[in-house]
């Protein structure tokens, strides 16, 4: 505790020299750190593949290109965000003008997940510098590879009073979190996110929590199959269904869940060939805790494809469950894994109070040719974000804020968002001294009549 005290202590310390805040100085440390991932991106890919067995592609696609990009976007727009924003001034503040600075927390705590474990400890880190914050970041201990590496490479690019890594497991973390920082940032499960929000709550300090939860894919009889199919279970599948994101169920209109079954079948078989276990390129599961997990599962339902399992490698096949009930284990918690369950409905009426019925989730996904029911969905239903006719891609955009409702989380981030999230607005008013005007001063006679009349 000792430690990481004089850590918080250092970083608010070069906080408060100013230099964090300069525009300049921001720019350049989100340079160098677009650089370093370039020079690391083999070292990435690696820790990558020895902690999830993430394929090349996969892990650049999802844990590095989104990096870059979010990069090239902050240094893109963020001397213009960084300008004070001139507002209208009231007709009771005559020759003041009014403006909103931003203003970084200070020091900013960054607890990262396993799922993705590269990507979602970096992207925040974007934010934070591009506001004008120092970090202290925490990656997942059970993803040690990329952990250790996350630290190496911090730790060549910034002074630990800017920016700084621990490692470490539970006590750790519960450490950091007893910590004097000015801003929380957690990426986690639900039930972390209470703790965190608990801890935060003690200094009330300001925090910004993005956690899971069942994200339903709605596919309704209008859609096209052949493309659904291929978009949920790449959307499934990818990382194994370790995705905070994933489509957790379908719910799919009666008419067409045969024809669906059928071509989602033939693409996990196009996908990862007739046994997925055994490609190279799928990844598999986290640890021996979540395994164990997910095979209390396959006894739900009944099963139309996988099923099929390696606890020596931590592999589970890409299993679709068929004829499940919701109130079966599988539908009371989020899966995060390739196991996917599949529900039917006959009105779409029928769907929404369905969902409406389950917490908020993070995503939502529907399928349908249809305008006015894809309007009808995003009007009916409180989500994170989600997508119509594809899934996941929603949270790839920095144009695009990403972040949950409820129990799926609160705040967002990505782009402008990530800025704005580790900054709050200060407002100011500068007010002329050429003239007064005096009726708010109580020995005004009629100061309340001619408030009165300027307010008509």
């Amino acid at each position: 505790m000792e430690q990481i005290t004089k850590l918080v202590e250092q970083q608010k310390a070069f906080f408060y020299t100013g230099k964090p805040k300069e525009l300049e100085f921001r720019l350049e440390c989100i340079q160098k750190l677009k650089d370093a991932v370039k020079r690391y991106e083999p070292d990435i890919l690696n820790a990558l593949k020895k902690d999830l067995n993430k394929s090349e592609k996969e892990a650049y696609m999802t844990e590095i290109a989104t990096v870059f990009e979010e990069c090239n976007y902050m240094l893109k727009n963020l001397r213009s965000w960084s300008k004070p924003q001139k507002v209208r001034t009231a007709l009771t503040q005559k020759g003041a003008r009014n403006y909103i600075y931003r203003e970084p927390y200070g020091v900013s705590l960054i607890i990262g997940p396993w799922n993705y474990p590269f990507m979602l400890v970096i992207l925040p880190l974007i934010g934070a510098l591009a506001a004008g914050n120092c970090a202290i970041l925490k990656p997942s201990e059970i993803a040690p590879h990329v952990s250790r590496l996350v630290a190496q490479m911090i730790e060549g690019i910034f002074n630990q009073e800017h920016v700084a890594v621990v490692e470490g497991g539970v006590d750790t973390s519960t450490t950091l979190l007893n910590a004097p920082v000015d801003f929380i940032f957690f990426t986690g499960s639900e039930a972390v996110g209470k703790i965190v929000m608990e801890a935060a709550a003690k200094r009330l300090t300001p925090l910004v929590l993005e956690l899971g939860g069942k994200s339903p894919c709605i596919i309704d009889e209008d859609a096209n199959l052949e493309l659904a199919a291929k978009r949920i279970i790449w959307g499934k599948l990818l990382n194994a269904g370790q995705t905070c994101v994933a489509p957790d169920y379908l719910l799919v209109h009666e008419r067409i869940k045969n024809d669906l079954l059928k071509r989602m079948k033939e693409t996990i078989r196009d996908f990862y060939g007739e046994e997925p276990i055994e490609n190279p390129n799928y990844g598999r599961i986290v640890n021996e805790k979540h395994f164990e997990r997910l095979t209390r599962f396959l006894t739900n339902g009944d099963i139309v494809l996988g099923g099929k399992v390696d606890k020596e490698k931590l592999l589970i096949s890409p299993t679709i469950l068929d004829r499940v009930s919701w109130d079966d284990p599988v539908m009371k918690e989020e899966i995060f894994g390739p196991i996917l369950p599949v529900l039917t409905f006959t009105q779409l009426n029928e769907a929404i109070e369905r969902v409406r019925m389950l917490p908020k989730p993070l995503a939502l996904y529907y399928f349908s040719e249809s305008e006015d029911k894809q309007r009808k969905i995003i009007e009916s239903l409180p989500f994170g974000g989600g997508c119509m006719n594809d899934t996941i891609i929603h949270m790839a955009s920095p144009y695009l804020p990403f972040g949950g409702v409820g129990t799926s989380g609160m705040g967002r981030y990505r782009g402008k968002s990530s800025y704005q999230c580790f900054s709050y607005e200060k407002s100011i008013l500068k007010q002329t001294t050429r003239f007064d005007i005096p009726f708010r001063y109580p020995t005004v006679k009629n100061g309340l009549k001619w408030l009165r009349y300027i307010m008509k």
